[in-house]
């Protein structure tokens, strides 16, 4: 086994239970009613690879495709609308549960709230959500960029009428820039990685994804007894993780976090166990770049730590693998369209499957023919000439 896939298994039966109130199945359901008040708003499909999981030795593979969340190729908007529907809903004086999408566009909210500028720092797909968000909502919107970030995702938000540019700097001081940018110019920061003093934002991005975990619910058939979900800060994550630990209790789907090994703080933070957050610096330099980030969420962090089962850090091949299987699954069932971010917990499923020298690993996962496996594939070819490369021309083949 390569030196660079690595596992952290948790004994949940060792840990203290946190509050999931925010997460509940009947606070979901009020975001997604948030959420349904946008006109463009539908449910995003979701996929039944049952042949392909029988091929990988599997009882079942659902997939979440958020490929076609808003038009916009990617679940990130769900944060960023919710958070900015609270944003504007406070400063009205009401509750963002009485407030809709025709409440934020009316005259009396633009009387009253006026002109607002939201910041953020992204790789793109949030930035993209946040600039969406702000021009359907009239408002502006500011979007830094890290370094090597893709052309096509600058030119995606500049297309959505924000200000917006990459940078010389890594996702983390990205971030810690925009919040400069924030303080100087009275902006509002829409990012969705907390510290102390800037959490009420973070909390509502992570509360906005709970509506893609709680279509997911809807539309599933059965409990699935695994889910496997990417990380970046943890976020999206502990999201989701929050919503089905809230959801099924004790009955909880075995959960599993998968990171790229160039930047798996969350990895590391859980294998340190030491009661720290546990950063990567660097430039990070993985195809997976919507979870190239170095530091954790703390609201994030602090669900996983008692809910989450196993951590992985998984190398780039195992994401475009993802990608392959997805865009080319068995027989009789349906493609998918999944970048590098989308596909990376799928990926590291199939090559946990597939790969002899990860065998060991089944059977300390519990997956068999017996395990139903839900997924979420949370963006698709956001990066049109990455993916090809990828999933045309083979990059990153080697094992």
């Amino acid at each position: 086994m390569k030196e660079e896939f690595k596992l952290v298994q948790y004994d949940r039966r060792n840990r203290q239970k946190g509050d999931l109130s925010r997460f509940s199945l009947e606070n979901a359901r009020r975001v997604q009613t948030f959420h349904s008040s946008f006109p463009i708003y539908s449910k995003t499909p979701f996929v039944t690879l049952s042949n392909t999981a029988k091929e990988l030795g599997l009882g079942n593979v659902y997939i979440k495709d958020e490929s076609f969340r808003f038009g916009l190729n990617a679940f990130k908007v769900l944060g960023g609308s919710f958070a900015i529907g609270n944003v504007i809903a406070q400063k009205m004086g009401k509750s963002i549960e009485n407030f809709t999408y025709r409440d934020l566009i009316s005259e009396e909210t633009r009387r009253n709230a006026g002109e607002i500028t939201f910041v953020t720092a992204t790789d793109g797909n949030h930035g993209r959500g946040v600039a969406w968000t702000a021009s359907a909502l009239k408002h502006k919107a500011v979007v830094y960029m890290p370094k090597g970030s893709a052309k096509e995702r600058l030119e995606n938000i500049l297309g959505e009428g924000a200000e917006a540019s990459i940078t010389e700097l890594n996702y983390d001081d990205a971030v810690r820039f925009a919040h400069k940018q924030a303080e100087e110019n009275g902006w509002i920061m829409v990012q969705d990685t907390a510290w102390e003093g800037y959490e009420d934002i973070p909390l509502w991005i992570m509360q906005g994804y709970a509506t893609m975990a709680y279509e997911a619910y809807t539309q599933l058939a059965e409990r699935p007894t695994h889910i496997f979900l990417q990380a970046g800060v943890a976020s999206m994550a502990g999201a989701v993780t929050a919503f089905f630990a809230s959801l099924y209790k004790e009955e909880c789907p075995i959960i599993t976090i998968v990171e790229p090994n160039k930047a798996d703080c969350i990895f590391r933070t859980a294998e340190a166990m030491d009661g720290k957050l546990h950063y990567v610096t660097g430039e990070m330099d993985t195809i997976m770049a919507g979870l190239a980030c170095g530091e954790p969420c703390s609201i994030g962090w602090d669900i996983l730590k008692e809910y989450g089962d196993n951590f992985i850090s998984c190398p780039d091949y195992a994401a475009a693998q993802g990608m392959r299987i997805l865009g080319n699954p068995a027989k009789g069932d349906e493609r998918i369209i999944s970048g590098e971010s989308g596909a990376a917990a799928f990926g590291c499923l199939t090559e946990i499957m597939r790969n002899p020298s990860l065998r060991e690993w089944k059977e300390k996962l519990m997956l068999d023919e017996n395990a139903r496996v839900l997924c979420f594939s949370t963006e698709g070819d956001t990066d049109q000439s990455g993916y090809q490369s990828i999933v045309w021309d083979g990059a990153f083949p080697e094992k």
